[in-house]
């Protein structure tokens, strides 16, 4: 019955740091990445449809993305999605492709970015926390309707509480991986 609790536990707690990781890859950095326009869709026939999937998109160099659509009437659907993103960034269209060039960063943008990561580390690190108070909760439960001792109950809070900061310490690392790479010129 504990070790339900545990793995439960620990799966939620995975599921946060993943989401985490996800949304850390949307933040740009010195050196561009195609994450950037992973949240962007394009209305494709209708349907709001990522735009990895209307075409190809590849980080040139540091500074420049390449989207090549498979359909070239896209190429305008693709173009206004891109404005509307609000990326930081304006489409340059040439007929076949489109290119997405990103001025180097100034410090206070790393700066807002860093703020940006340090916000979504906390929203992680609260998710964190609930999912330790739903187990305690269950935990107590168990006590309550003498299932478990009060030894075997405190045992087992200490264990969430283990595997609660064990997770948190994942994502203090995360963080400051991500501060020095947003950082570094």
């Amino acid at each position: 019955m504990l070790e339900e609790i545990y793995e439960h536990t620990k799966e939620h707690m995975d599921k946060s740091i993943e989401a985490l990781k996800r949304n850390f890859a949307s933040l740009r950095t010195g050196k561009v990445t195609t994450s950037i326009v992973d949240n962007i869709k394009v209305d494709y026939y209708g349907t709001p449809t990522p735009l990895n999937q209307v075409g190809s998109v590849i980080a040139i160099d540091a500074t420049t993305i390449s989207i090549t659509p498979w359909e070239k009437h896209l190429l305008g659907d693709i173009e206004k999605a891109i404005q509307e993103a609000n990326i930081g960034v304006n489409p340059n269209n040439d007929g076949d492709f489109i290119k997405l060039f990103f001025p180097p960063m100034t410090s206070e943008q790393r700066q807002e970015i860093v703020k940006q990561a340090k916000a979504m580390a906390e929203d992680a690190r609260v998710a964190i926390r609930n999912i330790r108070k739903d187990s305690n909760n269950k935990i107590k439960k168990l006590e309550k309707e003498k299932e478990i001792s009060e030894d075997e109950s405190k045992k087992a809070q200490d264990e969430i509480q283990k595997i609660t900061d064990n997770h948190i310490g994942q994502i203090d690392d995360l963080f400051k991986s991500k501060e020095a790479d947003i950082l570094k010129v």
